[in-house]
């Protein structure tokens, strides 16, 4: 019998958590690369720090090399880590926190992506890679310069490897998606930012207000359909609410 096999970073919490237990409710084979493992999930993970991306996507790479490709129906990458650094002004930044955050939020993903599909390019099942963006690597705003750049960079990356797949016999099909709003850490971490430094906080407070904000289980729920669909890759970046 053959076992979808996914690969999913930034499991141990929220959202990717909340596609962890759907992945493995539905069957697949899954590895959760994230900072901290959760006893909750059953499957094999890797307390990997991403902010030091080359030594994880050297790890995925040579871990995959040594799979059973004909005991796998698909394969999956799913990028869902993140990691939201200072809510204040680019200036007042310091270097390091933001070299830290676009290791995390950009050069991991796309470190992973280049492992997986180098790994990968000889199978002859379905491959898939999916970026989870943000609206803020489409709209500007201020005291989220980093955050901001980190995911427009996916979004683009993502544009150039859907070109680079699209003449491949079996090329592997991606898209960076924006998830919607939810009712994560992240969210309240922008709710509780300093509003002289941040001027979109109310913004985020009323979102909250207005129960405007996804569960993580809902929006799991949302982000793994979109992956089922048919024409899935279609466009390179999309939103699920498109």
């Amino acid at each position: 019998m053959t076992q979808p096999l996914t690969i999913l970073t930034g499991a141990s919490r929220g959202m990717g958590f909340a596609m962890a237990q759907q992945l493995l409710a539905a069957g697949h084979q899954l590895l959760c690369i994230s900072r901290k493992s959760n006893e909750a999930l059953a499957c094999e993970q890797w307390q990997q720090d991403l902010a030091r991306p080359e030594t994880a996507a050297a790890r995925l790479e040579t871990w995959l090399a040594s799979r059973d490709a004909t005991s796998i129906a698909s394969v999956t990458l799913i990028n869902n880590a993140g990691m939201l650094p200072r809510i204040t002004p680019l200036g007042e930044i310091p270097a390091s926190d933001a070299s830290e955050s676009l290791r995390v939020d950009l050069e991991a993903p796309l470190l992973l992506t280049g492992a997986f599909l180098r790994a990968t390019a000889s199978w002859q099942v379905p491959r898939r890679i999916l970026n989870i963006s943000s609206g803020l690597g489409r709209r500007a705003m201020a005291s989220q310069a980093v955050y901001c750049a980190a995911k427009a960079g996916m979004d683009h990356f993502s544009r150039c490897v859907a070109l680079e797949e699209a003449g491949k016999p079996n090329g592997a099909r991606i898209c960076s998606l924006a998830p919607g709003v939810i009712d994560t850490d992240m969210q309240a971490r922008l709710r509780s930012a300093d509003p002289a430094s941040f001027p979109d906080i109310g913004n985020f407070i009323g979102l909250k207000d207005k129960n405007a904000l996804s569960s993580p289980d809902e929006a799991a729920a949302r982000v793994l359909a979109w992956l089922e669909r048919p024409d899935f890759g279609a466009n390179p970046v999309a939103d699920v609410r498109d």
